[in-house]
């Protein structure tokens, strides 16, 4: 994506099945599980730039010793930093007393962090609030140890202020207004519930407040606390928690918006947001790999159980966020990968079409880098289209073929050239509005030499377009320098046309390129009406019951074709003082179905939210731009 955009976090959780002297002796290293939990975050790294966190737990510790430990760091080497940390309790043990690192019983004992349950985060800030207070997990602490609770999560809630009302009701007051807090509040609320019921229940029947404790750790229904707390939450989420005494959990919003991945044998339970971040950290093949059912939890129980519940009835069809594919998860996943070569290779006939199958004057690449692997697919479709072509000319035509069209024919192939390479060390530091222009002009550089000026066409393929700022202020100037007659603009994903409110820093109608073409587009034609009807429909919006609104921002795009908007967007995107024809091509949104048929969330594509907070989001959103408000829609 040449525009970057945040995007949504990471989490890790393991659950050791075995006491940690199996680990010692087995592995060699009491810290097994940190090492683990290492490695999980340092490969889902690509979901976390502004924070991270972890958080560990002892399981039956003695009364007035510590079992809870927490650390949190803020920027893009937080994970670094906080296992330097860590890892300096055990280097000093080391220095003093090496046997002592041997000995499991006393590490547990004695160095915190030395624990069975162990929780990681990573963290994508969506708006601002970039402070150690907003870094995971989080901590809701109390004297009884199965009313503590710690929580991080990939997640967003839509109806926040709902949630804070209900929290007001039950007689909290939360001290801030975010879904965190809310989330952690209501689960939290549900755990004392819970507690309070099964001490009542285990008083009645004769036994001591010591026995109570351990009775509450081996009857909590984890499953009807987290049905309980999320019955009225409206977003995508991934929530890890644990308690104090040792359940743990993750839980999958019943529309399965947001990714979790586990594994389960007998020594290890381990799950996170991505798959290959499993698979490298233990060598565990593609296969045995499970992905957690939307509406439903993994739960690990203290004792070592571990089962899959369903907390909330799943929506009818699973809509798995699509952006995962095409963008935000690591291409190392081969699901993964071979749907972006898909959409790749989709592309082919649109692409073959702008440049009037001419391969002889037609230069192929990609940028940035994140756009590789649909580049690969690209290629792949057009060597099948040249070799279909060659079997066309020269096994079904009746004529016979010149030695000259043969050789022609046999040689024909794409030119496949790298042409923009990002320099990562420029900085854009000055802050005069025409200097800065003219430094970001020069964050990507070019290979020179591989372009016949003026004669040859240039198609280069991003993975997204979502403000083409980057496009107009850096990359077509700097590819109008090579001389191409012509640039295109690929996109392997199809125009980005409305707000996410699940966890992905997409969230003014005014970010993107497609609905400043739509508008453009109603302006010309003396259409603005349609902008003020919009207007008017999302306010009287705002007052109807919850699943009653509709998106009504798709009125901004319907009077007109896709291919209307994507010219519009490339005479936005052009700048003046070039001499290249520019042209955008964009995926197709049922070509995106084909190519991830399992993830089929496409609202920011389609509008079609899967959720009813998504349509009052999309709704206020529009509002906010038309007022001038440049906020988010939601808390």
């Amino acid at each position: 994506m040449s525009d970057q955009i945040k995007h949504e976090c990471g989490i890790a959780l393991i659950r050791l099945l075995k006491p940690l002297s199996y680990y010692q002796q087995k592995y060699g290293t009491a810290l097994y599980g940190l090492n683990k939990l290492y490695l999980l975050m340092e490969k889902q790294h690509n979901r976390g730039q502004d924070g991270a966190g972890i958080a560990t737990i002892k399981l039956d510790v003695k009364p007035g010793n510590r079992y809870i430990s927490r650390h949190r760091a803020m920027g893009a080497k937080a994970v670094s930093e906080i296992f330097e940390y860590v890892q300096k309790k055990f280097a000093d043990v080391q220095a003093v007393s090496p046997e002592l690192m041997a000995d499991t019983e006393w590490l547990k004992e004695n160095i915190s962090f030395t624990g069975e349950v162990l929780m990681g985060h990573l963290r994508y800030g969506t708006h601002g609030k970039n402070s150690i207070e907003n870094c995971h997990p989080f901590l809701r602490q109390n004297n009884w140890m199965a009313r503590n609770l710690v929580i991080a999560g990939n997640f967003n809630m839509t109806n926040v202020d709902e949630l804070l009302e209900q929290l007001y009701e039950l007689g909290q007051h939360p001290k801030e207004k975010s879904d965190t807090v809310t989330v952690l509040e209501k689960i939290g609320h549900f755990l004392d519930a819970e507690n309070q019921e099964l001490f009542d229940q285990f008083k009645k029947e004769g036994y001591s407040n010591a026995e109570i404790t351990h009775k509450i750790a081996d009857n909590m229904d984890v499953r009807e606390i987290l049905r309980r707390s999320a019955k009225t939450w409206d977003g995508g989420y991934t929530i890890s928690g644990i308690f104090g005494h040792g359940d743990a959990f993750v839980m999958r919003d019943p529309v399965g918006i947001r990714p979790a991945f586990y594994y389960v044998d007998d020594e290890i339970v381990v799950v996170t947001s991505e798959r290959p971040a499993i698979q490298t950290a233990f060598n565990i093949p593609f296969e045995l790999i499970q992905e957690i059912k939307p509406g439903h939890a993994l739960i690990v129980k203290k004792n070592g159980h571990v089962s899959e519940q369903e907390f909330h009835k799943p929506s009818p069809k699973q809509l798995s966020c699509s952006f995962e594919r095409i963008y935000f998860s690591r291409g190392s996943d081969a699901a993964i990968y071979r749907e972006r070569k898909q959409l790749g290779r989709l592309l082919c006939p649109q692409i073959l079409e702008a440049v009037k199958h001419d391969f002889k004057n037609t230069v192929f690449s990609y940028i940035p880098n994140t756009a590789e692997t649909a580049f690969y697919g690209m290629v792949e479709g057009l060597h099948k289209h040249i070799k279909d072509l060659q079997k066309k000319t020269l096994l079904n035509r009746d004529e016979k073929v010149s030695d000259q069209e043969l050789e022609e024919m046999l040689n024909m192939a794409p030119r496949v050239e790298k042409i923009a390479i990002k320099d990562a060390k420029l900085r854009t530091f000055i802050t005069q509005d025409a200097d800065r222009s003219d430094m970001v002009a020069h964050v990507y550089d070019t290979t020179y030499g591989l372009i016949k000026r003026k004669e040859d066409t240039l198609v280069v393929l991003d993975d997204s377009i979502v403000r083409g700022t980057t496009l107009k202020q850096s990359i077509l100037r700097i590819l109008d320098r090579l001389g191409p007659k012509k640039i295109v603009v690929v996109s392997s994903a199809p125009q980005i046309r409305y707000p996410d409110c699940y966890g992905i820093d997409m969230s003014r109608m005014g970010d993107f390129v497609a609905f400043e073409a739509a508008v453009s587009l109603l302006r010309e034609r003396d259409m603005e009406g349609v902008i003020f009807q919009t207007y008017e429909s999302c306010k009287a919006a705002q007052r109807l019951a919850k699943g009653q609104a509709h998106n009504y921002v798709q009125n901004i795009y319907a009077p007109f074709t896709d291919q209307e908007i994507s010219d519009k967007i490339a005479k936005i995107i052009t700048p003046k003082d070039i001499n290249a024809k520019v042209e955008v091509i964009f995926q197709t949104l049922d070509n995106l179905h084909v190519a991830c048929p399992d993830h089929l969330g496409d609202w920011y594509f389609s509008g079609n939210y899967p959720t009813p907070g998504g349509n009052k989001v999309v709704n206020k959103a529009f509002m906010n731009w038309m007022e001038g408000k440049n906020q988010r829609a939601y808390v």
